[in-house]
Order: C-alpha cells, then structure tokens, then sequence
C-alpha cells in the first residue's frame, strides 16, 4: 500500500445510510398505540379495567418498537387470536389516523430533507404493518420524503428487536458498501438493539418517546439526543465536517 492509499484509507467515511423510526422518532402520535390497543382488547374480550387488561396493557408499553404482530402473539397465545388483535388494532390505529392525530415531531421533516440534501440516503421503518405505516404517510403527506419506507413484512416478517429491517435497508438501497456506515435513530430500547445487532456503526436514541436515556444506553445506543433534529448536527461532528 502506497502512503497515498494509506492516507486515503485513513480518512473518515461518511455515513450515508440512515435508518429512522417513525413513531416516537419522526412522528408524534399521542399514546395511539395504546389507545388502538385498548379497542383491539375489547375486541378479543379483555374486559377494560381488569387486571388481566392492565397486564397487557403495560407488556404493549415495554415492548414498543416491536413488531406489533409479535407482541399479539405473546399476549393472546394462538396465531388465529394474535391476528385477530392485529387486524382490529391496525384497524383502530387507522381510524385515529385518518381523524388527524398524527403529527411530525419537530424538526422530523427539516431533518430528513437536510440528511437527503447532504447526499445520504434516508429510510424510515416501522413496528406497524404496511396498511397502518402508508396511513402515517398519507396523512402527513410524506409519501416521497424519504428515499424507502419499510415495515415487518418487508424484511421477511420480522421486526425489532431483530436485525432484519435494518439489513434490508442495506441490501435494497446499496448505498453504503459497509453496514458499519449505516446510522440507525430511535426511541426505543428495540429500536438500539434492532441497529447494534445489524452492526451500524452510529446507534442514536432520541428522547421524544417511549423510552429514557439509561433504557437507550443499556441496549446498545452509542448516542443518546434530545430529539432527532440533532442527527445531522452529530453527524457532521462524527464526519470532522
């Protein structure tokens, strides 16, 4: 290796793939997990107000970031009753969608056009199925704002905490030859262990969410932000920019 390739192999390489969640992260949704939750319990017989409906209740609060249809399946036993749950919280999630309870969280748009504006590709992904993540893009019009949108079902059905939404992230977009040049941001101790089991190189937590700083921090991120409007200024520090 000559002192040239040397050099240039020393050299920082930007980080051009960001991985973004969308509820808790990008978007604001005002506790509608939970309430699409309690209309999908009193769907399957769990009676409001027991302990039975408390218990849940908090396993669906723990467990944000994951695959919805994952978490059915722990809470209700049986496939047939975990898609029962699934299709009438997906259904209730909907609904309050389409009533205009969705929002951006600040800065969320800004940042993702600044990220693309910068060169780097941007994908947002989702513990929700793809009904309920095109209803969150239609109803804040962000159709074309990042280069990819991904759910569950897109990486072969599994969601956070496993790798998989990530790593397909990588292998669909190309645009990063190193998955350790790959950013991932969220809200949720799922969301630090999905990116730090995919081997990304930069793991963000952001504090808009489901979850606080130690909870980011013991599952895997290598930087905790006040919120996501703070990602292109960090990666700009990483890069010596």
């Amino acid at each position: 290796m000559t002192q040239e390739e040397s050099t240039e192999s020393e050299k920082p390489t930007k980080s051009n793939l960001i991985v973004l969640d969308m509820a808790g992260t990008t978007v604001a949704d005002g506790g509608l997990v939970e309430r699409a939750f309690e209309r999908a319990a009193e769907h399957l017989g769990v009676e409001p107000g027991s302990a039975d409906h408390a218990a849940k209740l908090q396993y669906v609060r723990d467990t944000m970031g994951e695959s919805k249809i994952s978490v059915f399946r722990h809470l209700f036993g049986t496939e047939e009753l975990a898609r029962r749950a699934n299709s009438a919280f997906e259904e209730a999630y909907g609904g309050l969608v389409e009533g205009g309870l969705v929002a951006p969280l600040p800065g969320a748009r800004e940042t993702i056009e600044e990220l693309r504006a910068d060169g780097r590709t941007v994908v947002l992904t989702t513990g929700f199925a793809r009904v309920t993540q095109d209803a969150i893009l239609d109803a804040l019009g962000w159709r074309d704002l990042a280069d990819l949108t991904l759910c569950p079902a897109d990486a072969g059905g599994r969601g956070r905490p496993f790798p998989d939404m990530v790593l397909a992230a990588f292998l669909r977009t190309g645009a990063v030859a190193d998955v350790r040049h790959t950013v991932v941001a969220g809200d949720t101790a799922y969301d630090m262990l999905s990116g730090s089991r995919a081997g990304a190189g930069i793991v963000a937590g952001v504090l808009t969410g489901a979850h606080d700083r130690a909870a980011l921090t013991a599952n895997g991120a290598t930087h905790v932000l006040a919120s996501i409007a703070g990602l292109p200024a960090l990666l700009a520090q990483e890069s010596g920019a």
